[in-house]
């Protein structure tokens, strides 16, 4: 089992490099999308008519979007950009997420019952930070808290928001509760490792 460990590395060296190329390509286009729409190109180019026929079908769902919001159709691309970016950084980060977790089931089953829980002890803290940044994220955006697919989100670090929020004070109008709760858990999870010797 340990020597799948070398082919599921090299798996996720290529889906890195795969998902880097794709955004710095998609970077390019949405740049080049931004430009003829500010008409710092001229739009008449055929250059320019050739990007925007391949870029604007990815566009047009995002302008609609940001056109109902009362905003500029030039920054479609940006906001294109912008969501490229978040989607590459998440699939890399969901795929090294999945490799520390193969590597700590493989040293779990190597390890027998204290490599379990050191195991299940990085899973439990790792699905609280990650809730805490998804909280984070949901209150930037107009989504409710009781949607779906956040209020496990919210039902998980309220009990761990709550009481930070009577300790620790707000920054202006800024509530950094989550941000010492995030760096609280990394703390005790690394006391807890060292406790165990780990």
């Amino acid at each position: 089992m340990i020597a799948l460990l070398p082919i599921f590395a090299l798996i996720a060296v290529t889906v890195r490099t795969i998902v880097v190329a794709a955004v710095l390509i998609l970077s390019v286009a949405f740049l080049l999308d931004w430009l003829v729409r500010t008409r710092r190109i001229n739009p008449f180019h055929p250059a320019a008519r050739m990007v925007r026929r391949f870029v604007d079908p990815i566009v047009a769902p995002i302008e609609r979007r940001i056109l109902r919001a009362g905003g500029l159709p030039t920054s479609a691309p940006i906001w294109a950009l912008a969501g490229a970016v978040f989607a590459g950084i998440l699939i890399v980060s969901g795929m090294d997420f999945l490799m520390q977790g193969l590597a700590g089931l493989l040293f779990a089953m190597a390890s027998g019952p204290l490599g379990l829980f050191v195991v299940l002890l990085h899973l439990t803290f790792g699905l609280l930070r990650l809730a805490i940044i998804l909280v984070v994220i949901v209150s930037w955006l107009p989504i409710s808290p009781f949607s779906l697919w956040v209020r496990w989100a919210f039902a998980i670090t309220e009990p761990i928001l709550r009481p930070l929020r009577e300790i620790v004070p707000r920054v202006a109008m800024f509530d950094i509760t989550p941000i010492v709760a995030y760096f609280l858990l990394g703390i005790l999870e690394w006391a807890i490792l060292r406790m165990l010797g780990m």
